[in-house]
């Protein structure tokens, strides 16, 4: 079945969408990637989202308008997608979406919000589409993430040691325990939310992000906002645990930077990126990793990567890319996969993961023009290898 999957990640930059052949031998899912594109959304539909982020409030109307605006953009995608990446020939579009919101309160997720109309794709394309992947887990008492831990498991379990996956996106987040029966993945805490909160503050909206931590670098770490920001409670909270921007956006940094104004941005930037590097070092020793492998926007950023690797010494940091999946093309492979799996009525979790009560078939189904190719009734696979 050749699959396109799509995301966008909590630092709303840009729609990715990569394409593969999934399918299915032995016990094993086989995934051929073909290729991967990404484009930037619309500049009116980032203000906007910028604007409805909690805590400031938001009408029906906006969210509606969002909604809308979000599922036209990734349906502009998607139709590039089938076209450049899939020859024209594919037979299924999963979308994320965009997480607006995911409300938590104390240890349980209660729901969790990502728009992006799939109406849009469906009559775009003509293809059906799998959408709305979190909300069934978060139904079975999961925290509804981090989803791409399954692939992380499958793929991963063979590996020699205590390999640890982690993602580096507006939230960094690690799948531990990959090997074992009882796998664990959780949200750590901020990877690049509060840099780019942070660089979008102090621009005044010119910048977004601190291209290749070139500001972080010239900084020197404040070691007092550095330690009220390590106080944040959400680090001791037992995993599995998920966060996002309603947590760790730009209302909680204004908070922390508040006792600081005169703190040069650089140094700011330096301070947030330690706090990174140190709050997935301590959960990475904790962990007993032997191995990290590392995925996401943050492994872009060659200042992060130092710090990670010097918080960890005598523990291999590498990238995805250096087993065969290329970083930034892994979030979007990992929601084709479950998507695969949905229409194949196998569950797209590992319920010891995410928390959930059981494994779930994940998603809702928008049909196309032309029906979905058969799926058979093969018994669920346990496995993961790339061509």
């Amino acid at each position: 079945m050749r699959v396109i999957g799509m995301m966008s990640g909590t630092s709303f930059d840009a729609i990715d969408a990569v394409a593969a052949d999934i399918g299915v031998a032995d016990d094993a899912v086989v995934i051929r990637l073909l290729g991967m594109i990404s484009a930037p959304y619309p500049d009116d539909v980032v203000a906007d989202l910028v604007a409805a982020l909690p805590p400031a409030p938001v009408t029906m109307a906006a969210v509606c308008s969002l909604d809308t605006r979000i599922g036209q953009a990734f349906a502009a995608v998607a139709a590039d997608a089938v076209d450049d990446l899939a020859a024209g020939a594919a037979d299924l579009i999963v979308c994320h979406g965009q997480t607006v919101f995911h409300w938590v309160e104390g240890d349980a997720v209660r729901g969790t919000l990502q728009l992006g109309q799939p109406a849009w794709i469906a009559e775009r394309t003509g293809l059906p589409v799998v959408s709305d992947l979190r909300s069934r887990d978060v139904a079975a008492h999961g925290q509804g993430a981090p989803l791409v831990s399954l692939l992380d498991v499958w793929w991963l379990r063979s590996r020699p040691g205590l390999p640890v996956a982690l993602n580096l996106g507006g939230i960094a987040n690690l799948t531990v325990g990959i090997g074992t029966d009882r796998p664990t993945a959780f949200d750590v805490g901020p990877a690049n939310a509060l840099i780019d909160a942070a660089i979008r503050e102090f621009s005044g909206g010119r910048q977004s992000f601190d291209a290749d931590g070139a500001a972080a670098h010239r900084g020197q770490v404040s070691p007092a906002l550095l330690a009220d920001l390590l106080a944040d409670s959400y680090y001791r909270r037992p995993a599995p645990k998920t966060t996002g921007k309603e947590l760790f956006g730009f209302d909680y940094l204004r908070r922390a930077l508040a006792p600081y104004p005169d703190l040069h941005t650089d140094d700011v930037l330096a301070t947030l990126t330690e706090l990174t590097a140190r709050t997935v070092a301590d959960a990475v020793l904790a962990a007993g990793a032997t191995e990290v492998i590392a995925s996401g926007g943050g492994t872009r950023n060659p200042t992060l990567m130092a710090r990670l690797a010097r918080a960890f010494p005598g523990v291999a940091l590498r990238t995805s890319d250096e087993l065969g999946l290329p970083s930034g093309a892994k979030e979007g492979l990992a929601f084709a996969l479950l998507g695969f799996l949905t229409v194949h009525g196998w569950p797209g979790t590992v319920a010891s993961c995410t928390g959930a009560d059981h494994p779930s078939v994940l998603g809702s189904i928008t049909p196309g023009r032309v029906p979905l190719p058969p799926t058979g009734s093969e018994p669920p696979p346990a496995l993961l290898r790339l061509e």
